[in-house]
């Protein structure tokens, strides 16, 4: 059973915040990963952002809709606090990585595999928010010797579809039809416009918007829509897995959110016996936007916590 614990020196205004862990027991099991597929992985886009540790890189993956430069200004200033490199990636499908017709927690999991051997990377931190937290899970339980610790932002290894409007963004942004050869501002306007009686939190289709590029004399969604509303199923759910990840694990969650519940605990202790759920008050689906120096901090204490 998780049982509350908190982190040594922690800041007074974490006073609110809640704490879970479990010290696991019993003879280590032998580890099998997903059942064998054809997966070709894709030479992901991503950003560096230099610190002189020696400590193995901080790696941020997106959620869905997302990009790397949701996580730029975070970079930076945990490249200060840390000291350690800090990547930002896109996905596949998404941001300026390439697109594909396969869009899979397995694909995506082999994309970050891909990118680590590029590098050179024996090991690094995952943090993903959302779809990137599945992503970074999938990697831990496949790879746990190339995973350092794992961060995951306001996700849980469990269905998320009935807390989730994706299918009508999709919807949404494949009905946006805008005109060739106007200017941007215009083009942001309609586009925005056309999604508002589907999408009606301002908030969000800022977020959407961020997709809206020009390409070939007009206005183009950069992620792929058709690879994802294909897979949609897949990404809401979450493959299933016999054995566990044994590194230290964060469960980053907002306190107005509803992507990490205590129905979730059981699964996230069987998979991640070694994890630590954490809510930041105040903040919803996207923490890491909603309380930026909350999050920094939760992130710099949770590298510091050393295992008893």
């Amino acid at each position: 059973m998780l049982r509350a614990l908190s982190f040594p020196s922690f800041p007074p205004r974490w006073s609110r915040l809640h704490f879970f862990r479990r010290r696991r027991t019993g003879p280590a099991r032998e580890r099998k990963g997903l059942a064998s597929h054809a997966v070709t992985p894709v030479p992901v886009s991503y950003a560096v952002f230099d610190g002189p540790s020696p400590e193995p890189p901080l790696i941020f993956l997106h959620g869905l809709f997302g990009s790397k430069t949701n996580f730029a200004s975070l970079a930076k200033k945990l490249v200060l606090q840390t000291g350690r490199k800090v990547l930002t990636v896109d996905a596949r499908n998404h941001g300026d990585s390439p697109h594909s017709p396969l869009m899979t927690y397995e694909a995506m999991s082999a994309d970050i595999h891909l990118l680590l051997r590029q590098l050179n990377l024996s090991r690094c931190v995952l943090i993903g928010h959302s779809m990137g937290g599945k992503t970074a899970m999938v990697m831990a339980l496949q790879w746990p010797e190339l995973v350092e610790r794992l961060v995951c932002v306001d996700i849980s290894p469990s269905e998320t579809t009935a807390i989730s409007g994706f299918q009508n963004f999709i919807a949404a942004m494949k009905a946006v039809d805008i005109p060739r050869g106007i200017p941007r501002s215009t083009a942001r306007r309609l586009a925005e416009e056309q999604l508002c009686p589907a999408i009606q939190e301002p908030t969000i289709r800022q977020f959407l918007l961020t997709n809206l590029v020009y390409t070939e004399d007009r206005f183009v969604w950069r992620v792929n829509l058709d690879a994802i509303s294909q897979h949609l199923g897949e990404l809401m759910g979450f493959p299933h897995f016999q054995v566990d990840y044994p590194g230290l694990t964060l469960f980053l969650g907002g306190s107005k959110s509803g992507y990490i519940s205590s129905d979730d605990y059981p699964e996230i202790d069987r998979l991640f016996p070694e994890a630590e759920i954490q809510y930041v008050p105040d903040a919803g689906h996207w923490v890491h936007a909603d309380q930026p120096q909350e999050f920094i901090a939760a992130i710099c204490n949770f590298l510091r916590f050393l295992p008893l």
